[in-house]
This record gives structure tokens, sequence and C-alpha cells, in this order.
């Protein structure tokens, strides 16, 4: 069995603010990753190119005799203190020529071990990086001060040993800040983002949220709602199909209804001809005897003179009139029911305002309503929209409340028409005050020529075919219909259906 209990709603906002969240802190953990992996090495290269332009520098001063001049040694100190080097050249005495230091006592003794391939300090770690024929650079761990090194050391053109210098302690407490300001930052970054994200994303989600509102209602047939967006992108686009689709489907609907209820009613058509037919001309007979023969005997009366004076002959000609207006009446509610009955009225569902339908007749009727001196009570205000053939509606209407007119009694004298259960199916009554019908005659109320009262059927000129009218039509419909006594009155009623 499909379960429909609905499931719990996941935000697109939300997702889309933590997929943010997610690849801002993925590109913050990939920047600290490469920074332990990477930096180090980028650094290696760069200080490597700083110590050969260096080395450059130095051999370029003393092949043009210009080391011991002041422009030369101030170069010498703006590079060191730039770059965080130290330089130092030697002659062949291994007296100092330039250095960078003050105290290049140091120095001096770690060129002259480079150049004579000594070791003098435990633990000491030498690793060669690249070696040239007039220089090495190499990286070393001075275990007396706990420092790494990067080198370059060999001789000038000139033939002066030099070294250069740079501490690589500096990258590492580099590498470190630069993690820990990328953690930091890329948190607020990321919480940054994921606020604007949310924000951001209402201008898309509230288009989306509205259509899937329009779909949810669609599924449950509800085809009033429509999208309002003004938005020139998919979503506009998606919004305007839906609409077409809503009144596509309404008015696919509409077909299949009608198309369902003529089936419907072809598979009884069949089965029910012959038995109709007899029927209708077996009630037609014995309906027609009773005007025809008063017809006939009137008109036999006149014509034999049975009565000399005007006045009596008036009496004679408005009977013959009243019984023959009575018999075409007659005759045309039969043949409108025989239609019904038939199957060949065609009956077409559409969906309209059974409020307004209900307020129009009872306009119409005010003169029916003077003379039966009634008081009309319809409080609805509505829209009520129900699905039927419009025209026969109102054809039930008007005999279920002409019918409530003729039989209102009491004080007051009152007809209430109410309007009932409207979420599926709409229910109209139509209540008047006055007598009930006899329990035995509820039955009969709805067959052909079936009189309660005949005396005061006959009296309103009452056919007894009205009832048998709604009965077709409501059955043509597929719609319940019935009546109900009541302590102080009689209800008819039927039902509509009002959802799609």
């Amino acid at each position: 069995m499909k379960n429909d209990k609905p499931h719990a709603v996941k935000s697109i906002r939300n997702q889309f603010a933590l997929i943010i969240f997610l690849i801002v802190t993925m590109c913050i953990g990939l920047c600290i990753v490469l920074n332990d992996t990477l930096l180090t090495q980028y650094y290696m290269m760069n200080r490597k190119k700083v110590l050969t332009a260096a080395y450059q520098s130095l051999n370029t001063a003393s092949s043009e005799g210009s080391v011991d001049s002041d422009d030369f040694r101030i170069k010498v100190q703006r590079i060191s203190s730039i770059y965080n080097i130290s330089m130092l050249i030697i002659d062949s005495d291994s007296q100092v020529v330039v250095s960078s230091e003050n105290e290049s006592k140091r120095l001096t003794y770690d060129l002259q071990r480079y150049i004579f391939g000594f070791v003098y300090e435990e633990n000491e770690s030498i690793e060669v990086l690249d070696e040239e024929a007039d220089y090495t650079i190499q990286k070393s761990y001075d275990p007396r001060t706990g420092i790494n090194y990067l080198e370059m050391w060999g001789f000038l053109d000139n033939a002066n040993p030099f070294l250069i210098r740079t501490a690589m302690e500096g990258i590492q407490d580099s590498v470190k800040i630069s993690n820990r300001f990328l953690a930091y930052v890329g948190l607020l970054a990321a919480a940054v983002g994921m606020l604007f994200t949310i924000m951001a994303t209402k201008r898309i989600t509230s288009p989306i949220l509205q259509l899937a509102d329009i779909s949810r209602r669609m599924a449950d047939l509800d085809f009033e709602a429509r999208y309002e967006g003004e938005e020139e992108n998919e979503l506009g686009i998606l919004g305007n199909d839906m609409n077409r689709l809503s009144e596509k489907l309404e008015s696919t609907i509409s077909e299949l209804k009608t198309a369902n209820n003529e089936l419907q009613k072809d598979i009884e058509k069949r089965e029910q001809l012959d038995e109709m037919r007899s029927d209708f001309l077996s009630n037609v007979s014995h309906e027609l005897k009773t005007p025809l023969a008063l017809i006939m005997g009137y008109a036999e009366g006149l014509k034999m003179d049975v009565n000399e004076d005007a006045e009596s002959r008036e009496f004679y000609c408005e009977v013959i009139a009243d019984e023959a207006d009575r018999m075409n009446q007659m005759v045309k509610q039969l043949l409108s029911l025989n239609q019904l009955e038939l199957g060949n009225e065609p009956v077409s569902m559409e969906r309209f305002d059974i409020v307004e339908l209900i307020r129009n007749y009872i306009q119409s009727a005010k003169i029916l309503i003077q003379q039966a001196d009634a008081k009309v009570i319809f409080e609805e205000e509505g829209p009520v929209y129900v699905w039927g053939d419009e025209f026969l509606v109102e054809e039930v209407v008007m005999n279920y409340f002409t019918n409530a007119l003729h039989y209102v009694a009491g004080d007051p004298k009152q007809v209430r028409i109410d309007i009932t259960g409207k979420e599926s199916v709409a229910r109209i009554s139509v209540f008047n005050t006055g007598d009930q019908i006899p329990e035995e005659a509820m039955e009969h109320l709805w067959e052909k020529f079936y009189k309660v009262d005949k005396a005061r059927t006959r009296e309103y000129g009452g056919t007894g075919i009205g009832l048998s009218v709604v009965k077709a039509t409501m059955e043509a419909m597929n719609r319940d219909y019935g009546a109900i006594n009541h302590p102080d009155g009689v209800e008819f009623w039927f039902e509509l259906e009002t959802k799609s």
C-alpha cells in the first residue's frame, strides 16, 4: 500500500549554504596541505635564485675592481637586509674583503672548513643541492645553534673565496603562521559565505517553493493556482509552462468528465430503451385520458348548445383552453424527460458558481414569491464552484423551488435554500415550512405522474412530472438526490461535485 505520509522537506537554501561552506572549507584545507608540502620547496627555489643573484653581484664587482668601494659595501648591506642573507668575501690570506656581518669570524671559519673539507662539529649535517665549477649550493645544519642554513660558497672570477648564507627557520615559521591565518580567515569566509548564500538563494528558492506549491495543488486537481513570478530565466519559463499545463488539464478533465458521463449512459442505454418506451406510452395514454375526456365533453356540450347563455359558453371554452394548455405542458415535459432518460439530451460537465445561479433564479422568481406570500432565505455568500450541466442544474433548482412555493404553509411561510459540505461534494437543499409528506408516498415521489395531493396539484397546474425530471437530470450527471421530512416542513436536496 502506498504511503501518503508527507516526508520532511529539506531546504534548498540550507543545502546551498552547506555546499558553499564545504567548498570553502575544502579549499582552505587544500591550501594548508599545499603549504605544508610545496611551500618549503618553492621557498628553497626562490632562495636559491636570491643566492645566485647575490653571487653574480659579488662576482661582477670583484671583476670590475669595485669590491673595496663604499658604494659596493652599501649595496652588500642593502641586499643582505632585503633578502635576510649573510655575505663574505676573503682573500688568499683569509683576510675579510667584504662582509655583511660585523662579526665575520664565524663565517670565515665555516668558509675555510668548506674549502678544505673539514668537519669539526658533531652531528653536523651538510646536503649538497647543486654543484657547479665555481660554486656549490648546499643545505647545512649547525648543531651549535640548531639552525638550518641554505648556503652558496666557492670562488669568484678573481679567485677570492666567498660564502653566502641564509637561515631556513623563517620559512617553517611562515608556513605555520600562514596555515593558522588561512584557518581563521577561511572559517570566517565560510561563515560569511554561508550567510550570504542563504540570503542570495532566497531569490531562487522563493519561486521554486511557489512552483512546488502549485504542483502540489495540481496533484490534488486544484487548478486555480497560478504562477505569478516575473523572472525572465528558466524558472519563469517553467512557471509559465505550469500555468499553461494547469489550464490544459482543467479543460481536459472537463472533457473527460463529459465523456465519462456519456460512456456511463451508453452502457445502460440499450437495456433501458425498450422499457422506457413502453413506460412512456403507458403513462402518456393514462394521463391524457382525463384532459381529453374533458375537452371532448365540453366541446360536445358547446356543439349541442347545452348552455345557451354567453357566460356558460365562455366557461366551457376556458375549461377546454386550460386542459389543452395542461396537455401541451405535459407533452413538453414528457419529451424533455424522455430525451434525458434515453440519453439523447447532451450533458455538458462544466465548472460554475452554484451560488450565483441560485441568486439569479431567486431574482427572476420575485413575482411567484410575492404570489405565494412567502419569505425566501438564502444566506450563502459564495462563490461555491461545482461541476455539472449548468442549464440542467437550473431546471432542478426551478423544480424544487416552485414545488416549495406551491406547498409552503404556516406562519410565517418560509422557503430556505442552503449549501453544505463544500469540500468535495456540495449538497444544495430547498426547505419549505408546511405539511410533511406521508411516509408511504416518499418512495413514489420520483415516479412520473405521481401526485401526493392530486386535487392540489391540479389546482396550481402541476403535471406530476417535475420530480421525475429532477431524477432523470441527477442520474444523467451521476449525482445523488432525495427528500427529507422535518417537524416543521419538507426538504428536497441534490448533490454536485466540487473537487476537480
